[in-house]
């Protein structure tokens, strides 16, 4: 089969289209026929990227552990998937990811899809959505009538985050920078703050605020959250609010929230942004793509054109 691989520790550059091993089914595995597949720009950094789970090296890796395509066989000990189900998913990222023909996961990891929405649509929301859904009801404890400060709302992150939000119940503002303005009011914040423009802080103090950003935004961010309320971040350990909860998370797979997010894009609550597409051969241009140009929403290789 072919794959997107890269063979030492270093950046985009060093992404090669190539032959690889077909995997297999281990236990608890299936291998899927992958029609889509995700990543986040700075994955390459990660030491966790370079080595498994025992801390062995493991080059040469496939990148992209946000995915979407056809179980095509299940592993021993395999419970709730079955050949042909179309699935969708967050994967472990100690393992190889979905930049190639196939790839291979554990099961648990990954949720059905349903067959009205789309494999580009479905890799796009794997991560950010699990991620928004995370910070905003199991860390943030959202309830409506709340208030929400989302730090990058115009991102593949924040877009969902302002989507559920708003969907609660909850008074929504965003913050960004101007080219990402229109995307976040699509996705349908009450308030943009440009921070070209204008300090977040003038917008307000909230219940919960859930940065994606990290820097300086995140360390003046515990000054905004009300008495009682909660700074979640995904950036970095947030500073101590004084009177609230500082809380800093690493999004972790979840089937049941996968299936609730997959079920709201379903019936038209939830759409996740896609900012670009990349034929997989083209992998290296699309890291580059996300890297240089902070394209909004999410990029998405297709490695089957069927959407």
């Amino acid at each position: 089969m072919k794959a997107v691989r890269i063979h030492q520790p270093g950046g985009p550059e060093g992404l090669v289209y190539e032959d690889a091993p077909e995997p297999y089914a281990g236990v608890g595995d299936v291998v899927v026929r992958v029609h889509a597949a995700s990543f986040t720009p700075g994955e390459l950094d990660w030491p966790v990227t370079w080595v498994d789970r025992g801390g062995r090296d493991r080059t040469p890796v496939v990148p992209a552990h946000e995915v979407s395509g056809v179980v095509t066989a299940v592993g021993y000990g395999t419970t709730g998937l079955r050949v042909g189900d179309r699935v969708y998913g967050l994967t472990d990222r100690h393992r190889d990811g979905a930049a190639a023909e196939y790839f291979s996961a554990e099961a648990r990891d990954l949720a059905v899809l349903p067959d009205t929405v789309t494999h580009v649509a479905a890799a796009a929301l794997a991560m950010p959505g699990l991620t928004a859904w995370q910070a905003l009801f199991t860390h943030g404890q959202l309830r409506p009538g709340q208030s929400v400060l989302v730090h990058g709302a115009g991102g593949g992150v924040g877009t969902l985050a302002v989507q559920l939000a708003r969907d609660t119940g909850a008074h929504v503002i965003g913050t960004g920078r101007g080219a990402h303005r229109d995307v976040a009011i699509e996705a349908g914040v009450h308030e943009f703050v440009d921070l070209d423009q204008r300090r977040f802080e003038e917008a307000g103090r909230a219940d919960l605020v859930f940065d994606t950003v990290g820097g300086d935004v995140l360390a003046r961010s515990g000054a905004v959250v009300r008495p009682g309320g909660t700074l979640v971040s995904i950036s970095a350990p947030p500073p101590a609010v004084s009177g609230g909860r500082a809380v800093y998370f690493i999004v972790e797979p979840d089937r049941t929230q996968l299936t609730e997010l997959a079920d709201r894009v379903r019936t038209g609550r939830l759409r996740p942004f896609v900012g670009a597409t990349f034929a997989l051969p083209d992998a290296r241009q699309a890291f580059f793509a996300k890297q240089r140009s902070g394209v909004p929403g999410k990029i998405v290789l297709k490695a089957v054109d069927d959407d």
